[in-house]
């Protein structure tokens, strides 16, 4: 049975570690732009009357497919863009510290796989908006990573997610009114997809094949 480990045993020198800060920053910065996206976008909807709220996504409508890319930046109020923007920016923050290129790599993998489960799944006749099946991806991403790169830390990072937000979680999926547990669903199955297709181990295992000797 494999055993759970750190990724890598080497220590990191002087010059690795400031390179390490920077891709934390670039993941960071990303991940502040995102939500300060979400506060200017709900920002205008109010000013607005909320018609913006018309552009999430409308299960199996041709015409409309763009809105799987647009409904995680839309919400309906602000208090339920403060719901969301919690955990998006607690278990984002995290993901942000492998860099901003894993987490443009996760938002966009779940934004794009589990909008497209909820546009095909979803009732007609709804409209679904908000971030919270990107931080279902998110949880989900998290909570399996460690299993796929055979980390302790990341194992422990998904079990604080699990603590945390867990019971909420779980509760989200429960179908409530004018709550779309399709979206939260297809989010949390887009976000373990996402973590063992962008796994550590996979990502080395073409590098680690041994190449065929030469004769001599």
């Amino acid at each position: 049975m494999p055993s759970f480990g750190a990724v890598s045993t080497t220590t990191p020198s002087k010059r690795q570690l400031p390179q390490r800060g920077h891709k934390q920053a670039q993941g960071l910065v990303l991940l502040v732009s995102m939500i300060v996206l979400m506060w200017a976008i709900e920002a205008i909807n109010s000013l607005d009357s909320n018609r913006l709220s018309g552009d999430g996504i409308y299960p199996r409508n041709f015409d409309r497919i763009w809105g799987i890319l647009t409904s995680p930046f839309i919400h309906l109020s602000f208090q339920h863009l403060t719901d969301n923007t919690v955990p998006f920016a607690f278990m984002g923050a995290i993901i942000a510290l492998q860099g901003a290129a894993r987490l443009a790599r996760v938002t966009l993998f779940v934004i794009v796989i589990g909008g497209l489960g909820t546009w095909l799944i979803a009732p007609s006749g709804s409209v679904t908006d908000g971030a919270s099946g990107v931080v279902f991806g998110y949880a989900t991403y998290l909570l399996a990573r460690g299993f796929f790169n055979r980390s302790v830390l990341e194992l422990l990072a998904g079990a604080v997610v699990g603590v945390i937000w867990g019971a909420a979680l779980v509760a989200s999926l429960v179908p409530h009114y004018r709550v779309s547990w399709q979206a939260h669903v297809c989010g949390g199955i887009a976000g373990l997809v996402a973590a063992y297709a962008f796994s550590d181990r996979r990502a080395r295992r073409p590098a680690e094949t041994p190449a065929p000797a030469s004769a001599l």
